[in-house]
């Protein structure tokens, strides 16, 4: 930043630092430790819309690199769109396996940044849940803030959220991820793939 951004209070966005997500598979151990929650094996990249053979495009080059290496190959991959025109790439691994699941989110976001579509690019999420209950748990990447925060949907169709849960989890993974200070930027990703509660 030059002395003129610093005079006029500007400040240079933060760089994407991909490499986070990789301290998703010790977060989980502790997640699962302190709170009883264990992931689900699915996650997901959430980017703007991108339209006709561009789009096309994109979903082939997915589909190549996720079945270029023989270790990830037949990952079952999903692409969707939601209410708000958001298009979310869902892949799903076994449970027991979150360091494949964040190889391949990290792979994904990699390739989508490479391609020119960094700017579309919006969060990475992976899920958890309760076994002996029906909460649920997403671990958000904002791309471009380079954190964590974590989103609890109440059970059913309201659109609430548990904020005792998002604030515990908050408090249990300090030391294993960089988390949003920010709470205004913990947004809701309501009816994002892979997160659903039903009671």
């Amino acid at each position: 930043m030059g002395l003129l951004d610093a005079i006029l209070g500007r400040s240079r966005p933060v760089r994407p630092d991909l490499d986070q997500l990789f301290g998703v598979p010790s977060a989980a151990i502790t997640l699962q430790a302190g709170a009883g929650l264990t992931p689900t094996g699915t996650g997901s990249v959430c980017f703007a819309s991108v339209e006709g053979g561009a789009f096309d495009r994109l979903r082939q080059d997915v589909r190549d690199l996720l079945d270029a290496d023989t270790d990830r190959r037949g990952t079952p991959v999903e692409f969707s769109r939601d209410t708000y025109g958001y298009t979310w790439l869902l892949a799903r691994h076994p449970a027991d396996e979150t360091t494949s699941l964040v190889t391949d989110l990290h792979a994904v976001n990699t390739l989508l940044e490479e391609a020119g579509f960094g700017p579309q690019l919006l969060c990475s999420l992976i899920t958890f849940h309760a076994a002996d209950a029906d909460r649920a748990l997403g671990l958000v990447y904002l791309y471009k803030r380079g954190t964590f925060y974590p989103f609890a949907p109440l059970p059913g169709s309201t659109e609430k959220r548990d904020n005792t849960l998002e604030l515990q989890v908050k408090a249990l993974l300090k030391d294993d991820l960089k988390i949003e200070p920010d709470l205004q930027r913990w947004f809701p990703v309501w009816g994002a793939p892979g997160l659903k509660v039903t009671r």
